[in-house]
């Protein structure tokens, strides 16, 4: 699910890998319900302010010659990576998949009049096999954050490539800024629900190579995003992106405590940040 949050992870998992199969199950549908109420809010006021972002992510799959085959983009969210796909591979398959119905409508709609695109509602944690050894490139924006096994879900994105193919990767990682309201937030929401482990970050590069991938960059990713205030923020957030999962599960009295601890921690007035993503950039 492109462009959601670094700490969307922390709020709705509870545990982390290795949970029982029945915890995994409510898991995903209560992430998938949180995306659902939110998508059309999270298109209008998020993925504007991702676009630098996803189109660093594209960007990185386009510097070189790529094998045939589709372009997959697991977690697409409501898909707008399609735009600058589209732009650069105008003949080339390309196939969304995202587990929220609600971003699923909404890029199907995105992507009307294009007959080459389609979107698959489906989990992208492990690609179905039909895909296996046939797809010229991966890209993932903002996605892998959310899964539960980051680890695994992109050895199975490089399985999918051929020969030479690329995955292109960009993700929030559990630090994205010092200060600013990910920070802020971040800080409000650890001290209710304890975080996820976050060891993953440091092993993905290994477990890409150990795949047989070859690491072609790994840096990272920062510009500026400006929110009108800090409330704003926090009901985009909690309305329209990633905070919907947790109010689901804790409840509307929770998250109005929620909001008053994040306003008192915030600054007022305009509220600009620089955060900083992940890019993973690998070649089979």
């Amino acid at each position: 699910m492109d462009g959601r949050l670094g700490y969307v992870r922390e709020m709705t998992a509870n545990g982390g890998v290795g949970r029982d199969e029945a915890a995994e199950v409510e898991r995903r549908a209560r992430v998938a319900r949180g995306w659902d109420e939110v998508a059309e809010g999270y298109d209008a006021y998020f993925v504007p302010r991702f676009a630098p972002w996803l189109r660093a992510g594209v960007d990185a799959i386009t510097d070189g010659v790529l094998p045939d085959g589709p372009i997959l983009v697991p977690c697409c969210g409501t898909f707008p990576e399609v735009e600058p796909l589209i732009e650069r591979f105008p003949d080339r398959e390309l196939v969304g998949i995202d587990l929220s119905a609600g971003m699923v409508r909404l890029a199907r709609s995105r992507v009307e009049g294009h007959p080459q695109v389609s979107v698959v509602e489906g989990d992208a944690a492990t690609l179905d096999p039909q895909w296996s050894g046939r797809c010229g490139a991966v890209v993932s924006v903002f996605g892998l954050q959310q899964l539960p096994d980051p680890e695994q879900a992109v050895r199975s994105w490089l399985a999918v490539l051929r020969p030479g193919g690329r995955l292109s990767v960009v993700y929030w990682p559990s630090k994205t800024e010092d200060d600013g309201p990910f920070a802020v937030m971040a800080d409000v929401v650890r001290a209710q629900v304890p975080a996820g482990d976050s060891s993953w970050e440091g092993r993905l590069a290994i477990a890409l190579v150990d795949a047989g991938g070859v690491v072609l960059r790994d840096a990272e990713l920062s510009f500026p995003m400006t929110h009108a205030d800090a409330a704003t923020y926090f009901d985009a957030a909690n309305r329209a992106g990633s905070l919907r999962a947790l109010g689901i599960a804790r409840g509307d009295e929770f998250m109005a405590r929620l909001r008053d601890e994040f306003l008192e921690k915030a600054p007022t007035g305009e509220w600009t940040h620089h955060p900083r993503a992940r890019i993973l950039v690998v070649q089979r």
